[in-house]
């Protein structure tokens, strides 16, 4: 069954599902939903997405949901080369260094939420900014000190290929510099971003080389 990806070519989660399927070699069919022309929210994709969210992934006659979900997900069913290797210990790592990011950073950045604290909560552009880059920021701080601090830590986030963690840290980076975050406090994480954008799997499936990229 061929594959067709839900995605806008800016979303971070739609970022890191086309990087692991460049990471896997698989084609897929790249269906854009412009969240910024609110296609999200009308037919035909808000009829397939209950949360009218990207990505979403069809394989056959499922519909999959949730970045990281999507990924393990192709992991699984496509497991070489592995997002998610070694021992249980060394996944539990990996994994809680994707969610520092997917869940601890990220969704305080979503485009719904800053939206929300335009138009709902009128915040000025300044200000909206400025909650971007704290959290950022931040959260950053946290991933530089698990890669500092741990021995695992080579190439890549884990080991000396990229994993679940790096195809998560990779997009968080190009909105953290889109948005001028402050990126020198956290020389791990950067060192880490700039071996996998040597890699074709990462930079060549950046927004800017997106079809739908404006």
């Amino acid at each position: 069954m061929a594959l067709t990806l839900y995605n806008y070519f800016r979303s971070s989660a739609s970022y890191r599902v086309r990087i692991a399927l460049a990471l896997k070699g698989l084609s897929y069919e790249y269906a854009p939903v412009h969240l910024l022309k609110n296609e999200q929210l009308a037919p035909p994709f808000a009829d397939i997405a209950p949360g009218k969210l990207v990505p979403l992934l069809k394989d056959g006659d499922q519909l999959l949901t949730q970045s990281l979900a999507i990924i393990e997900y192709l992991d699984e069913t496509h497991p070489q080369p592995p997002l998610l290797p070694g021992e249980p210990a060394a996944r539990a790592r990996i994994r809680g260094l994707a969610l520092d990011i997917a869940c601890e950073i990220h969704p305080l950045n979503n485009l719904r939420v800053l939206r929300y604290l335009v138009h709902d909560m009128k915040l000025a552009e300044d200000d909206k900014n400025r909650w971007y880059r704290h959290w950022v920021e931040t959260g950053l701080e946290v991933v530089e000190k698990q890669l500092a601090g741990s021995s695992a830590t080579g190439r890549f986030c884990h080991g000396d290929a990229p994993t679940l963690a790096d195809i998560v840290l990779v997009p968080q980076i190009f909105n953290a510099r889109r948005m001028d975050c402050r990126l020198d406090h956290v020389p791990n994480v950067m060192r880490v971003y700039d071996e996998c954008m040597a890699l074709e799997a990462f930079n060549g499936t950046q927004p800017s080389a997106c079809p739908d990229a404006s």
